[in-house]
């Protein structure tokens, strides 16, 4: 593993990987496809309102649950559970207790979308 890079030919356990981290909102990314990254983040507390224009976002509960608020509904998602964002959809995570939640993304994907700010990070390889 050059650069903490996993290549294809890594087995990748995600109890491990959680565990080299403890921040919140900040993720991981632990593979890619094609174009697209395979990310971890720890959930607690509240995000920002955000939305992403031209990108689909997929979440997976690995641990834990919570909740995916829209502007008129809210999802809430437990272990097992997946939920995908549409492309220009608000949205905002909560969770009450640490969830763990695997996202599926485009490189490009910027993790506070449209309202960037403070939260904003460009995610490392773990």
């Amino acid at each position: 593993m050059a650069g903490g890079q996993v290549t294809r030919e890594d087995k990748v356990n995600l109890e491990e990987k959680f565990a080299r981290f403890s921040e919140y909102w900040k993720p991981k990314i632990v593979g890619e496809v094609n174009d697209f990254y395979i990310k971890l983040v720890k959930f607690e507390g509240e995000f920002v309102w955000h939305r992403h224009e031209d990108e689909d976002e997929f979440f997976l509960v690995t641990k834990g649950e919570f909740t995916i608020q829209l502007r008129d509904r809210e999802v809430p998602l437990r272990e097992g559970e997946f939920f995908i964002v549409p492309r220009g959809v608000e949205h905002k995570p909560v969770a009450r207790k640490e969830a763990q939640v695997m996202l599926i993304e485009r490189k490009s994907t910027v993790n506070t979308g449209d309202a960037g700010g403070a939260r904003t990070v460009v995610p490392d390889w773990i």
